[in-house]
């Protein structure tokens, strides 16, 4: 029995989409550090971001609706992405009616650890009429570059 552990994508994962989808416009702008990016989320936003094992306390990483948001987005700025972020690969597949699962790497100096960090994550979000509506991250790792 041959078992591939890198399937034939076309297969099993739909081909990522190109047009400009809310999430990748977001995260754009995310990485411009520009706050047009609220424009693209709706009122009823439902946010969170979840780091899988890191003991990093992340339980203010939550929002619903814009007001909140605009709270975490300013202690994001404030706290972890003091010198920003750069975007190094920016991947997302459409699921079907609006759902998308994307991939995101990222380079940023880290506040927290004081050095500069790469971190994948995986983002599971829903847009309606151009405007994110559901937002789930999932921080896999935040790796320690070396550069401090």
């Amino acid at each position: 029995m041959n078992i591939s552990l890198t399937p034939d994508r076309s297969e099993t994962f739909p081909l990522p989409r190109t047009e400009p989808i809310a999430i990748h416009q977001i995260l754009n702008l995310f990485e411009k550090g520009s706050p047009e990016l609220l424009a693209l989320m709706a009122e009823d936003l439902d946010f969170r971001i979840d780091h899988y094992r890191d003991e990093t306390d992340v339980s203010w990483q939550v929002a619903t609706g814009l007001p909140e948001m605009m709270a975490v987005l300013q202690r994001l700025s404030q706290e972890v992405f003091t010198k920003g972020t750069r975007i190094v690969e920016l991947e997302s597949a459409a699921l079907s009616d609006g759902w998308f699962l994307t991939r995101f790497h990222q380079v940023f100096f880290y506040e927290v650890r004081q050095c500069e960090c790469e971190s994948v994550t995986f983002i599971l979000s829903h847009e309606a009429d151009g405007k994110l509506d559901f937002f789930r991250e999932t921080v896999t790792n935040v790796v320690d570059t070396g550069a401090r």
